[in-house]
């Protein structure tokens, strides 16, 4: 036997050094990682530098935070007036609220004894709920003050220099980190105004190394030099014309910078707003980066610019941390934000709604911020109308929150819309009587709240060839041109914004529009209004097309502009849901939840149907049904029957069963004899013979019998 030598020649030394380090798993194998020591541990002269330098630097950041004293007592005095701020807000709550919605409500019943009496009930019980809270908040409040007080006070009497020192400092900690300048943001902030995107022209930033040593003020973030060359490159002003700059201020500590100018004449803020997008590509910046607005002349603009896309980070609703209700006709609800980070709060008083964009554009989210904000004033009154039959919509109907509530029914919708009709009717008759022209704060408690009603997915009902069309455009015509006077607006949400889903004659009347991504500048006009696009509006040219971002124009709130909605999510995270559900809260308080005040509405429907969709039907799936608030007492005992015996079946785990053995389960004092009595009234028949494993054939009832009879019974 022979032995194969080794090759003379090798990569790997025969005995390799031990390598301090630990074994880890590497592609199938093990290896060793080394583990590098810092220089401090193995060199004492490392070690005394470090120790020099740590000292130096903690008796720096002494010095720095030392000589900023004054500021952060400043701050510190602004934080404890915040905290002082938020206490009482959270002492009122909502409630202050509420006993004025009570006060109008004792008013607007004057002269109804039994209204005024219910109406007086209501308020004072708000009022004990209000003393109640107080009570509670006062408590709360005193507990911490005295726990906080007497260790403060035992720590400065007993506790020495040091403990006094101590305790200064964490007042004033306390104070300054609550007053400290700036808004809290979930997003991250950029860095802005740094000269990264430099407009076209403009001189590169000087590098550090070539700085002046001297204390020079910053430069201005746009010229006047450089602003008149962008305005020549976009054939706005001739060649030989130039601009007057009043106002150039360098970047802000926010990253953003407002020009203030003067156009040479002839030349208008309202013609420059036309070219935005090109403005904005010559300075080097995208559309959303420039806000263009007159600054109280024709002819004189302020410019703001910054270096980010204000859109990019989607931000969470404030309507997740509110705390009580709003008021959606003074306050808006809050449902975007614009390019200067302000938020958009759209009122609901004098203008109905057009939400479009095609499918994925996040259309649905701007229209469940603007649902859900609505929700949280008591005075609103929710109607809403799916046009699908998924849930998107459901969890208004859960919460008791819509007032109707149902799925694609087009001639539900034609009964609703002349109910609507009607209604507006008695609403203009009040307030003749009033001697009032429109709605107005103090009447709306009187003409029982105002009517906001959403049709998601018009198209379903609108587009050419679905049923009971023509009439049903013909009195959304109707509603949107004269029933914003009585309080009843709508809210109209498509994917298909084409002539022929919404005509000009409904959109034109519908005063807020919000167009988010479509295929077309046809399809942009006509949510935004003919023309839009030719001025600078068009919702078909997003780059890149962000969900929920678009063309908003509310000419009440003073918005013409980018904006995009905040985020509310449902299928994921359940938010809103979680705002339904303090809407809720404050309705029932209120006296507003589904079920507790006459709805008009419902009535007519009820009338014309003899089905309920209040607060989506029985089930709360959006499929109307016979309401059993309105059965007779007799219809009840058999509903509570049949639902008891699908029950009893279902612990049973059979879909047969006998009546001595559901009548057991249901309990009570029910007999098998009332049980069947009941279910024969219903509509269930007599028992059959069914088969039970281990009895064999017996007399019994099919479940597929009774489930057939709780359908009659509600009305499917």
């Amino acid at each position: 036997m022979t032995t194969a030598e080794r090759p003379p020649l090798s990569l790997v030394k025969d005995e390799p050094e031990p390598i301090n380090g630990t074994v880890v798993e590497h592609q199938g194998g093990r290896v060793l990682e080394p583990r590098p020591r810092p220089t401090w541990m193995t060199s004492p002269d490392h070690l005394k530098k470090e120790i020099v330098y740590t000292k130096n630097n903690a008796l720096d950041w002494v010095g720095h935070h030392a000589t900023h004293a004054p500021y952060y007592l400043g701050w510190s005095v602004r934080g404890y007036r915040r905290l002082g701020r938020r206490w009482l807000e959270t002492h009122r709550d909502h409630y202050p609220q509420l006993i004025r919605s009570g006060e109008d409500g004792v008013r607007a019943a004057a002269g109804d004894t039994a209204a005024e009496d219910k109406a007086r009930s209501i308020l004072k019980e708000r009022q004990e709920e209000y003393a109640r809270h107080k009570r509670i908040h006062w408590l709360k409040a005193g507990s911490w003050t005295a726990v906080l007080g007497s260790g403060g006070a035992t720590g400065a009497v007993f506790g020495g220099l040091w403990i006094d020192a101590l305790l200064a400092v964490a007042t004033v900690a306390v104070g300054a980190y609550h007053g400290r300048p700036g808004e809290y943001s979930n997003a991250p902030t950029p860095q802005l105004g740094t000269g990264t995107l430099q407009p076209s022209g403009a001189p590169t930033p000087v590098e550090a190394a070539d700085a002046p040593l001297f204390d020079a003020p910053p430069p201005p973030a746009l010229s006047e030099e450089v602003l008149t060359a962008a305005l020549r490159d976009i054939r706005l002003i001739k060649p030989d014309a130039t601009v007057k700059v009043l106002a150039a201020p360098a970047w802000g500590k926010d990253g953003t910078a407002t020009t203030v100018f003067d156009l040479p004449p002839g030349v208008t803020v309202e013609m420059l707003r036309k070219k935005a997008e090109p403005l904005a590509g010559a300075l080097g910046r995208d559309l959303s980066m420039i806000d263009v607005t007159k600054a109280g002349a024709a002819g004189r603009a302020s410019l703001w610019m910054t270096d980010a896309d204000p859109f990019a980070v989607p931000r969470p609703s404030p309507l997740l941390t509110a705390t009580g209700g709003i008021d959606a006709w003074s306050g808006g609800v809050p449902v975007a934000w614009a390019k200067r980070g302000n938020t958009v709060c759209l009122p609901v008083s004098n203008s109905s709604f057009v939400i479009g964009g095609m499918t994925r554009s996040g259309k649905g989210v701007g229209a469940a911020n603007l649902a859900a904000g609505s929700a949280l004033d008591v005075r609103i009154n929710l109607r809403i109308v799916a046009g699908k039959v998924n849930g998107e919509w459901d969890a208004y109907a859960k919460s008791g929150v819509a007032a109707t509530y149902f799925k694609p029914n087009p001639a539900r919708l034609l009964a609703l819309l002349e109910a609507l009709i009607t209604d507006m009717d008695r609403r203009n008759t009040i307030l003749g009587e009033l001697s009032k022209s429109k709605l107005t704060p103090g009447t709306i408690t009187r003409l029982g709240g105002m009517e906001l009603l959403f049709i998601d997915e018009l198209a379903t009902f609108t587009r050419p060839g679905s049923p009971f069309r023509d009439e049903i455009l013909e009195a959304l015509i109707k509603l949107s041109a004269v029933a914003a006077a009585a309080g009843i607006l709508m809210a109209l949400i498509t994917q298909y914004p084409e002539a022929d889903v919404i005509p000009q004659a409904l959109a034109m009347n519908c005063g807020t529009r919000w167009a988010m991504r479509v295929d077309n500048a046809t399809q942009s006009n006509t949510i935004l209004g003919g023309g839009a696009a030719g001025s600078g509006r068009d919702a078909s040219k997003f780059d890149p097309p962000l969900p929920g971002l678009g063309w908003l124009v509310n000419p009440f709130a003073g918005v013409t502009d980018l904006a995009r909605s905040f985020d509310l999510d449902e299928d994921e995270r359940g938010e809103i849901t979680q705002v339904l559900a303090r809407a809720a809260e404050l309705r029932e308080s209120a006296g507003r939840l589904v079920g507790q005040w006459d709805d008009p509405i419902e009535h007519h429907l009820l009338n014309a149907t003899g089905l309920s969709s209040a607060a989506g039907g029985p089930q709360r799936n959006g499929e109307p049904g016979r309401s059993v608030v309105r059965m007779s007492e007799e219809q009840r005992r058999q509903h509570e029957a049949v639902r008891g015996a699908l029950m009893a079946m279902d612990q049973l785990g059979r879909g047969a069963a006998q009546l001595e053995e559901m009548a057991e389960l249901i309990g009570g004092s029910m007999t098998a004899d009332r049980l069947g009595e009941l279910l024969r009234a219903a509509g269930a028949g007599g028992t059959v013979k069914v088969t039970i494993e281990g009895r064999g054939r017996v007399n019994g009832y099919r479940r597929a019998d009774i489930a057939d009879a709780l359908k009659y019974l509600e009305g499917a």
